[in-house]
């Protein structure tokens, strides 16, 4: 009988040992939120629901830290109702070099908004280093480096000037400020992530030079701001449902995003019970009404990955939206690595 309380003490403050740990990784991130609520900058970078299933563009530390190669090929579909209006494609390529405690990855991600009248092409090489702290903690360090190209369709659009004013038909062009509706220019990111026990976290800063993108001489409103991401999240305990007798585990989230005077908080929570994967997340843009439900739903395999998710749009703009569909694909290849120190990080999978 004493055998038993002494395990559930035990079990008992190991438990809250861990749920301190999480709390002190909760409070830096609240911290760091206060702290960038002053900047001013404007725009939006595009957004992918399953987070997790795109690892290196939520965060490049994520790069190297499965057990294995990784190819990731993501395609999202917003606003399908209205004509494909944003659609959005992302490959990404990462493994674990060894020998240099590294992880070396590619990213190439092609954007198209308006149907078709701007259209983004990003390439980029990212670099990161694992550092080890104890038995406990590792945490990753990353650069990612690329260029953007960015293109600019305008012979579709109509402007107040080829309008006449008399019969309101549509008559000749309207002289543009550029020529050249086409522009490339460098971009660079950093990221930081890391792992205590069962909690993991991250920071990341992309477009760290905020990169000129406007292809009309001298404007100065055509920085592309800085974009900043803070994430946690943990893996729970194992569950064991009764009625069918099987085991799931279940993992809370949380994403703050802040580009310009855009903000945005993401919380949810996933399931997983053997190889099947459920998600739901709240998506909110710091205002009292919601924007988004997303459910998803996916097939997780050692060496395969699948993903849907669907967002429910419930801003006012959801009677236009009819929400959007995405679509991941996982796959793992190679050899284990049999790691000096324990970094591959236990993030989900969507």
């Amino acid at each position: 009988m004493i055998k038993v309380i002494s395990t559930i003490v035990l079990h008992q403050i190991w438990i809250s040992q861990k749920l301190i740990s999480g709390l002190k990784i909760l409070a830096i991130i609240a911290f760091m939120l206060i702290m960038t609520t002053a900047l001013q900058v404007k725009g939006q970078d595009p957004e992918f629901s399953q987070f997790y299933a795109n690892p290196l563009y939520l965060n490049p530390a994520f790069t190297g830290t499965s057990e294995y190669q990784r190819v990731v090929a993501n395609y999202r579909n917003q606003w399908p109702n209205q004509g494909n209006t944003y659609v959005t494609y992302n490959f990404t390529w990462d493994q674990f070099v060894s020998s240099i405690r590294s992880g070396i990855g590619v990213k190439l991600m092609y954007d198209r908004e308006l149907n078709g009248v701007v259209n983004s092409i990003n390439t980029s090489f990212l670099y990161s280093y694992h550092i080890k702290v104890n038995d406990r903690l590792f945490y990753t360090m990353a650069l990612e480096a690329g260029f953007i190209y960015k293109q600019f369709n305008t012979s579709g659009l109509i402007f107040p000037g080829m309008i006449d004013q008399g019969t309101g038909t549509i008559t000749g062009t309207y002289p543009l400020p550029f020529e050249d509706g086409q522009k490339i220019f460098p971009d660079f990111s950093f990221g930081m992530a890391g792992q205590l026990d069962d909690v993991y976290f991250g920071v990341t800063l992309h477009h760290l030079t905020q990169p000129d993108q406007s292809i009309i001489e001298g404007d100065q409103i055509g920085r592309l701001p800085l974009k900043i991401t803070l994430h946690a999240g943990t893996k729970s305990h194992q569950f064991h449902r009764g009625l069918l007798s099987r085991e799931f585990t279940l993992s809370p989230n949380i994403i703050y995003r802040q580009q310009g005077s855009f903000k945005q908080i993401n919380a949810g929570i996933y399931m997983k019970e053997d190889w099947l994967a459920f998600g739901l997340w709240y998506r909110n843009n710091l205002s009292l009404r919601p924007d988004a439900l997303i459910a998803m739903i996916g097939i997780q395999k050692d060496k395969f990955q699948f993903g849907y998710s669907f967002d429910f749009s419930l801003s006012n703009v959801s009677a236009y939206s009819y929400g959007s569909h995405e679509i991941s694909l996982t796959f793992f290849f190679g050899e284990l690595h049999r790691r000096l120190f324990n970094n591959a990080m236990i993030i989900p999978q969507m």
